[in-house]
């Protein structure tokens, strides 16, 4: 068995020689084509991400805004109610308690937002608001 570092025919070493070179141009050719497919998906992909950032920026701005013009409206509501709230306590008289304590609970089941059941002392405070204890 006799090694060699390629063919020993000399015509055999030509034809290898044509095939070598065609099949490079053919492979050259893909690779040309391939990456100039691959230039243009990343000139896509690159383009869209700028677009995404974009729209995403546009988003967020947005969202701080409603989220800034909702806690103005909350703060100035509770504004409001801290005021109400103030003026009501200096009118304090005996024996209106029950009603005061009324006035600050909410006695609207559909409209509690508290994940215990409290409609057990919700009945308690509207029966000492309609009945309110005599000493």
């Amino acid at each position: 068995f006799k090694e060699s570092n390629g063919p020993t025919d000399c015509y055999a070493a030509i034809s290898q020689v044509d095939r070598l070179q065609s099949e490079p141009e053919s492979i050259r050719k893909w690779r040309e084509e391939q990456k100039e497919r691959l230039e243009q998906l990343d000139a896509n992909s690159r383009k869209q991400e700028a677009e995404w950032k974009e729209k995403a920026i546009k988003e967020l701005e947005e969202w701080y805004a409603r989220q800034d013009e909702k806690l103005q409206k909350t703060k100035a509501s509770n504004r409001a109610a801290e005021e109400a709230f103030v003026n009501d306590a200096e009118d304090v008289f005996p024996g209106t308690e029950w009603e005061r304590v009324a006035q600050l609970c909410d006695f609207n089941p559909k409209s509690s937002k508290q994940a215990k059941d409290v409609s057990r002392m919700r009945s308690v405070l509207i029966s000492l608001k309609q009945a309110p204890l005599v000493r």
